[in-house]
Order: C-alpha cells, then structure tokens, then sequence
C-alpha cells in the first residue's frame, strides 16, 4: 500500500521543482532566524539569494551535532517558544543533550512521513501495531505513535522493557505489527523460546525496526525465527525521528527517502567533499519544511550509500543503503576500518552461533587488539553435552570462526566463544562495542 501516491511516486522533474522551492525557503527562514546560519553564510560570501539551484546546495556550510550542543538548549531555533508546541532531546551521554522543537505543522508533517513508512513496511489501516519503542523524550515512541495512528493503525503504546508483559500482550492483543530495535525483538523471540512459545506462532505478520545499524544477516534471522517480513527504518532526532527513510515490504532494497521533506547527500567523511550515487560515505540532511528547527547540511555521522534507480514498488523516492555504521562508532584497529554490522553479518552466516555477541577493542603490548565475544547456538551447546569453551569441538568452532572473520575484514581478529545467556540482552539498544582503549587512554 502507498499511503502519499502522488508525493511518493513524482516524477523526478517535478520532485526537482519541489526541492529547489522548499530550498530556497528554508535558507531563507534560517538565514533570517538562526544566527549561526547567517554568520556562516556570510562568511562565505553567501544570502539566500545565492541558491538558485539544487546543486548550490554544496556551497552552503554543514551542521554537526555539535553546533546543537553549544547552542543549547534554544539557540538553533527558528520560531519562538510560544509556537513550540514539542521538544524532544537525546539522552546526553556524551555531554549536553541535543534539543530540537516542533511546532503544529511540524509535527504534522512528522506523522505524515511515518505514515508512509508505516505503509511501506505492510501497516494498513485497521491494523494494530505494537510499538516497542521508548516513549519520552527519546523521537522512537511517539514519532512511530502519531504517523501509525495517521495512517489508521490502532496503536499499543508498550514502550521499552518488561519482556514479559510485552510478549503477553503480543499473545492477547494480536498486533499484525511490531515497531522496536532488531537487537529487542531478537530478545522478544529468545524470551518466547526459553518459555516453550512459538515465535512463528504469533499474529506479527511485519516488523518496522530501525535506531541502531542491522545486517541482512540479523534480518533473515529474525524473519525465520518469527515468521515476519524485517523492514528497516531511519530517522534521528535532528532532521525530525523516524520517518526520515524506510524500506518497502516489496523490495527491501535500500531505505525509500522522503525527500520532498529532506534532502539528502553522501560526503566524504574526511574532506566534507560529495560523492557520487552508490558510494558510501557520511550521510547528509537538509529539512525542507520543517519550521521550528530546520537544518542546512547536517552531518548525521552515518555510514551509506544513495541509490537513485528505480524499485519495483513504483516509489520514485531515491534510497539510501543500510546503514552501514557510525563514523564515531567506527573502529580503527591497527589502520583497518571495523563496523560492527560487518561482524554481524559474518557471524550470523555461521549456523553454529547464536546471534548475541560483543566486540572487545583493548591496547595490546604493541598493537591495539580486538576480540569478539560470540554465544554458540543453543542446539550447539546441547549436543556438546554443555558449555566447555575448552573442548575440542569449541576449540574448533572459535578457530572456524577467526578464519572467517579474518578472511573478511583483513584483520586478525580473537574470538572467544562465551557460555549462552552471557552477553547482554537489549532492552532497547544493543550495546555491540566495548572499546577498552578509550578507558586506557
């Protein structure tokens, strides 16, 4: 079902036309409002007048995350308090928190891009869709909440943790949909095998799963554990939640985004400079409609590639890959770029294992190291007659597992095969990395 035909399925002449209007009146708003844009644009010589097509858009300066932090909490705003009607923030583990407002019509707009996306991964109206994700200040919840109940879904608002009462509630309440990360719905399924439940057996015909990277490995696991189609979901609270991109059921071939609301571009991490379709590099957002906070050429810190041909869902949206990681998130151990999704593809291609593990970076005597903390399956452990990581057929299981893991990442990487329940379960996102060397440093 495509919720928005005419907006989702344009011509690329007319989705053009749109973008350099919405453009230019976006630069114009933050050029008149937003100090730090005028600022920076003059220093570049540059008024709105300058864009007059779409690709001046590279002439304009980026925003990071964190021009947010050192303009907190209201100094990025382009509308007074007094038409804010939301603020939603981002925990602030690394400092400040980064706060964005919305007005009305903001958050009209918001709805109506999570509604196509709830139609893009199988939601219709009439359907009821269990949303998983945290309510609060945190955009998951309540961006997922509106645009489902725009689209006509009846939403139970279930929010983070409590597995427990979760899986009761998918067992009465009978959702055709499920809206959580893919690390917690792993868990959903893991919980319903340890107490003797099928997963398949549920009503869940559909996840929308998205706020951490997933490999293709995770989501062809998670659709035979669970009998579910696995759509993945992009958005960040800066260019508005999620709702940003999503991928159709049809193809799930890259992420549909809706950009008549936000316009997209791939640079190079390193020098700012922009790459062309198919290559990966940092991804880059400019709102075109929002009002409370738009953004010009925000540098979101992920990792992926866009993909302008066509899908066989009619949607003319151009796409953008997985996200690949995180240029933060990124590891460099010994001059070798490591995403943690890339791990998770190798090790989840590995029947033997189960799909919880952890990547342990630590300051070797020479070079730094990286170790990667795997569970065997449970069927694996049965048949060994328990957990021994010292037996011969655990020993050989972690050296199949080095070999692979080396063969792909051009890294001699140490695995250690750790007894089952071990690794942290998500109760909202996984936590994939623990780098050792920032506590050493």
């Amino acid at each position: 079902m495509i919720w928005d035909r005419d907006g989702e399925t344009a011509s690329r002449e007319a989705l053009r036309r749109l973008q350099l209007e919405r453009l230019q009146a976006t630069v114009e708003r933050a050029y008149q409002r937003v100090e730090l844009v005028r600022r920076r644009m003059e220093e570049r010589g540059l008024t709105p007048a300058s864009i007059r097509h779409l690709e001046d858009l590279a002439r304009l300066p980026f925003m990071t995350k964190q021009d947010l932090r050192d303009h907190y909490p209201f100094g990025l705003f382009a509308e007074p308090l007094n038409r804010v009607t939301r603020i939603h923030a981002s925990s602030g583990t690394r400092g400040k928190p980064t706060v964005v407002g919305y007005t009305r019509h903001d958050l009209e707009v918001w709805a109506e891009c999570v509604a196509r996306c709830f139609c893009m991964a199988g939601g219709e109206p009439g359907h009821i869709l269990h949303n998983a994700y945290g309510y609060g200040l945190f955009t998951g919840g309540l961006g997922l909440h509106a645009g489902a109940e725009r689209a006509g879904a009846t939403v139970v608002p279930a929010s983070g943790g409590n597995t427990a009462r979760q899986v009761l509630l998918i067992q009465d309440l009978q959702p055709h949909g499920i809206a959580c990360t893919p690390s917690y719905l792993l868990n959903l399924a893991d919980y319903m095998d340890e107490h003797g439940l099928d997963a398949r057996s549920t009503s869940l015909r559909y996840g929308i799963l998205g706020a951490e990277p997933w490999s293709e490995s995770l989501r062809q696991a998670l659709e035979e554990r669970l009998g579910i189609d696995a759509v993945d979901i992009y958005g960040l609270s800066e260019v508005i939640g999620p709702g940003v991109a999503c991928e159709c059921r049809e193809a799930k071939d890259g992420l549909h985004i809706n950009e008549d609301h936000f316009l997209p571009e791939v640079v190079d991490p390193s020098t700012g400079e922009p790459l062309p379709p198919g290559e990966y590099g940092e991804l880059v957002f400019t709102s075109l409609t929002k009002e409370a906070f738009p953004v010009i050429r925000y540098r979101t810190g992920d990792i992926a590639a866009l993909y302008p041909e066509p899908c066989r869902c009619s949607r003319t949206l151009v796409r953008m890959s997985r996200v690949k990681g995180r240029v933060d998130d990124m590891l460099v151990v010994r001059g070798v770029n490591v995403f943690p999704s890339e791990v998770e593809y190798q090790l989840l291609r590995i029947p033997e294992l189960a799909p919880h593990y952890q990547l342990v970076v630590d300051r070797g005597r020479v070079l730094d190291r990286i170790e990667v903390w795997v569970e065997p399956a449970p069927a694996v452990t049965a048949a060994w007659g328990g957990f021994d990581p010292e037996a011969e057929a655990a020993r050989r299981l972690q050296e199949q597992v080095e070999d692979v893991l080396g063969g792909a990442l051009g890294l001699q990487v140490a695995v250690r095969l750790v007894a089952p329940g071990s690794v942290p379960r998500s109760e909202g996102k996984a936590v994939r990395v623990v780098d050792r060397r920032q506590v050493s440093g």
